[in-house]
């Protein structure tokens, strides 16, 4: 990147500036275009596309709109598409008939034509298989019947509302899962990824607050993980054995953002390791903010050691490029850029795998190719009306 030198500016330090900026430039391609292998398949480089609810698929339905929007991304340097969450084909799965569903002649069709669009542009594409469990509320779409079910029919707040889940309708709800994992392999998706975070079904089965349950599903943090490890496991069964299978959880809820799963390292690994023998092939550990160091006495942040106790590998994410957590995006708050400087270092000593960018994206479809390519004075900053299109 070179400049004009101005009457009177010394070119030995505009060179240096110069060289200081192309370092910076170099370091970035450098770092985030190694591919990286996540079982059977290899990702282009190290840069996923977080998944984000838009709800722009009427009926459940993602159309062309649908496809050209990640088409973009795949075509502007985004190794890993991960889609915006899914339903799975169960009555209570779900609280708006405008979010994509994973089950359905029409939807799946949809998905096929988005995993199309997704290759054509050099990209791969992951969908997110997704139960909201006790966040749905009653009379909601696409199913207004349906009862909100969880563990213990305990809301975040721990207030009751729907019921209880049964061993059939656990049973029924790990078929889903299943189902929609070999759906996606066969039209053609390149893996999944289970929605274990953020407070929905899955996530209500891991942490204590919502989960009471005094059977092989409640107790200590093992137990708690059993129901997530028989998803996997299940999963697993389902597709082929090279088929990538991610697991995405968090420490922090929806409308908790202090819930803790593990308070320690030694918590955290009791969590993870039954639902890792399972058959996960890697954990997108989600934070609000990446670089928030996860225990004391290290920086390592929730990614970090999720690797470094499950040998997997392990997705980063949490505002990664800009000054802001996502949570204020949806409250209309904007966020100005921020350096990834921290986030190559962390890469750099294989702190975790892949960078997962969500509201980056969101502004800027071309997000990735800048970075990668060192154009970072046209990157701009997120705008919260951005949420209000698929561009």
């Amino acid at each position: 990147m070179h400049a004009h030198i101005p009457v009177g500016t010394s070119p030995v330090k505009e060179l240096h500036v110069t060289v200081t900026i192309a370092d910076s430039a170099s370091r970035a391609a450098d770092v985030l275009s190694r591919p990286v292998t996540i079982n059977g398949l290899t990702v282009p480089n190290r840069i996923a596309m977080a998944p984000m609810t838009r709800m722009f698929s009427p009926n459940g339905v993602p159309g062309e709109d649908v496809a050209s929007y990640y088409a973009r991304r795949a075509a502007a340097g985004v190794g890993l598409i991960i889609t915006e969450g899914t339903y799975v084909g169960h009555p209570s799965a779900g609280g708006s008939s405008r979010v994509p569903r994973f089950h359905g002649e029409e939807q799946l069709a949809g998905w096929a034509k988005v995993a199309e669009a997704v290759h054509e542009a050099g990209g791969r594409i992951v969908p997110q298989l997704w139960h909201i469990g006790m966040v749905r509320q009653e009379g909601q779409g696409p199913f207004p019947e349906a009862p909100a079910v969880g563990p213990s029919g305990l809301r975040i707040d721990g207030t009751e509302a729907g019921r209880t889940m049964t061993q059939k309708d656990i049973d029924d709800v790990i078929a889903a899962f299943a189902e929609a994992a070999a759906a996606a392999e066969r039209i053609g998706f390149d893996g999944v990824e289970l929605h274990g975070a953020h407070g929905y079904l899955i996530d209500q089965f891991l942490w204590a607050g919502t989960n009471r349950r005094t059977d092989a599903y409640g107790g200590d943090p093992v137990a708690r993980a059993t129901f997530a490890a028989e998803i996997v496991a299940a999963v697993r069964e389902a597709v082929s054995p090279g088929f990538p299978v991610i697991f995405r959880y968090s420490q922090w809820k929806q409308e908790a953002y202090d819930a803790r799963l593990a308070e320690t390292p030694e918590e955290l690994e009791a969590v993870l390791a039954p639902i890792s023998a399972a058959g996960v092939d890697a954990f997108h550990a989600s934070q609000r903010r990446y670089w928030v160091p996860e225990f004391e006495g290290t920086d390592l942040n929730l990614a970090g050691w999720t690797k470094k106790l499950t040998g997997k590998p392990a997705i980063t994410v949490g505002s990664v490029g800009l000054d802001g957590e996502f949570i204020e995006a949806f409250q209309g708050t904007g966020a100005a850029l921020g350096s990834i400087d921290n986030l190559l270092d962390r890469l750099e000593r294989d702190e975790f795998d892949v960078v997962a960018v969500g509201r980056a994206l969101l502004q800027d479809p071309e997000w990735a190719a800048k970075v990668l390519s060192g154009r970072f004075d046209e990157l701009t900053p997120y705008d919260a009306a951005s949420l209000k299109t698929l561009s």
